[in-house]
């Protein structure tokens, strides 16, 4: 099994935007130390939930401050950003960091950001598959042009390329967010991995999975390639030495975080939403992470790996909101949690 870090940046009440920053890259480099995979990057834009606006531009720093860690981004929004550019810089993160990088990217969601960076709804409704084989495609061809209906473009070489790599010619590894059965089969006919939501229980992770696997199977993806998916499931992980702690720690600290990150949404079309209820929110997701004793998370993660044969974790670390007890939640994440789960088959990195 092989563990991370999932760092959103979080801005908890009363918090200033350097200060959950500061906890992130503190959070990075405490995973580092204390033996974790990888860590992954969320990326947010207008709304305290997240503070970090560009998760490749972090990646990128935290590539720099450590020298192990598999780094991924979770995700990249594909319908704000332009394929070719992040492509790039996923190359480019890829050939300097010795293949330490991992790209994941998500559909998002039909917020106001589509109007700020001129990109319109309807590239968040429909143009998701367009901006994502123009992006494989980036970082899987020397030459690339396109006549799409949002891309069009004479052809022109790629630059830099992420195969002229030596340790890893096969490019930063690709991973795609996940909510939905639409989604679920277009990662599975493209052979890409998935990431998994918090929101999400063992069992509906496990028909997620097997979805996947019938649209790769389709695909004509061999039975090698779908047995090694590397799919990563999302929690939330707080250690204590009584369970109850735990759970009661995050019940105090995360709904003030989630009521005013998840309040303040704007849709692009004032279309209305409906928001989680934070406290309810909480509950679920202490009842289906591992949230308790160094014992409790070791078996609440061997569980979900037996019931999703998925064996990677991008696990929330900051649910405290303060900067010392997430140090601490990561160390111990790392030296009482880790030894007592199945030894990795590969190694760490890259984290895709």
């Amino acid at each position: 099994m092989r563990v991370g870090a999932f760092v959103l940046a979080a801005q908890f009440p009363g918090q200033g935007h350097g200060e959950a920053l500061h906890r992130a890259v503190r959070a990075a480099e405490i995973a580092e130390e204390s033996g974790l995979d990888s860590v992954w990057l969320a990326e947010h834009h207008f709304v305290p939930y997240g503070v970090c606006p560009s998760a490749v531009t972090m990646a990128a720093l935290l590539l720099g401050r450590t020298s192990r860690i598999g780094v991924g981004t979770a995700v990249s929004v594909l319908p704000t950003a332009h394929p070719v550019a992040l492509g790039e810089q996923a190359a480019l993160l890829h050939l300097t960091s010795g293949g330490r990088f991992s790209l994941g990217v998500g559909r998002g969601g039909p917020w106001v950001d589509l109007e700020v960076f001129g990109a319109g709804l309807r590239a968040y409704e429909s143009g998701f598959p367009e901006s994502l084989d123009l992006l494989l495609r980036w970082l899987r061809e020397p030459r690339v042009s396109a006549r799409g209906e949002r891309f069009a473009f004479r052809e022109v070489p790629v630059v830099p390329r992420p195969d002229e790599s030596p340790e890893h010619p096969e490019g930063p590894p690709v991973i795609v967010a996940c909510t939905s059965p639409a989604s679920v089969r277009l990662a599975g006919l493209r052979g890409l991995p998935m990431l998994l939501g918090m929101h999400c229980g063992d069992e509906e992770k496990a028909g997620m999975v097997a979805l996947w696997q019938a649209a790769a199977r389709e695909a004509g993806h061999s039975p090698e390639e779908v047995r090694a998916a590397g799919h990563v499931s999302a929690g939330v992980v707080q250690i204590a030495d009584h369970g109850p702690d735990a759970a009661e720690l995050l019940s105090k600290a995360m709904p003030g975080w989630l009521r005013e990150g998840l309040g303040a949404h704007m849709t692009v079309d004032d279309r209305p939403r409906q928001m989680r209820d934070p406290v309810a929110y909480t509950e679920l997701l202490c009842g289906l992470h591992p949230v308790g004793t160094p014992r409790q998370c070791a078996d609440r993660l061997a569980a979900t790996a037996e019931r999703t044969g998925i064996s990677r974790f991008a696990l929330l670390v900051e649910g405290s909101g303060d900067l010392a007890a997430t140090e601490e939640n990561i160390r111990r994440l790392g030296e009482e949690v880790l030894p007592q789960l199945p030894s990795p088959t590969a190694s760490p990195a890259p984290v895709g």
